[in-house]
């Protein structure tokens, strides 16, 4: 009897686990405009990403750089205080130095991969 009610479970199961496959198996698959992916190509899809995190880095910069001047300004002589202050503008400046660097490799590898002549617009 358990052998039974054990086989009828399994059987219900695979039933219903195994449906959504049955169904699946009779769709055409999507089209590239239908998934929603984008169609450019790898380097387009970075350079997007690259530009946009470039956005967002120069943004945090003009606030690092602003937060630090006013650090500086309220420190009134407190030397350790005009340290600190010190320290986080040469922080923000190397950010936006690296955030450049990584840019400019981006095109530079383009340059060097893609065969193209000519300049590369932004």
């Amino acid at each position: 009897m358990k052998r039974r009610i054990k086989l009828v479970i399994s059987s219900i199961t695979s039933a219903v686990l195994l449906a959504p496959v049955v169904t699946m198996a009779q769709l055409k698959p999507p089209t590239t405009g239908e998934t929603g992916l984008p169609a450019g190509s790898i380097f387009d899809i970075i350079k997007n990403v690259m530009l946009w995190l470039l956005g967002i880095l120069g943004f945090v910069a003009v606030i690092g750089f602003v937060i630090s001047g006013i650090m500086y300004l309220v420190a009134a002589g407190d030397e350790k205080r005009q340290e600190t202050a010190k320290q986080a503008m040469y922080y923000s400046i190397i950010g936006v130095i690296v955030g450049l660097v990584g840019l400019v490799i981006l095109y530079a590898v383009q340059k060097l991969l893609g065969g193209q002549s000519g300049s590369t617009t932004f």
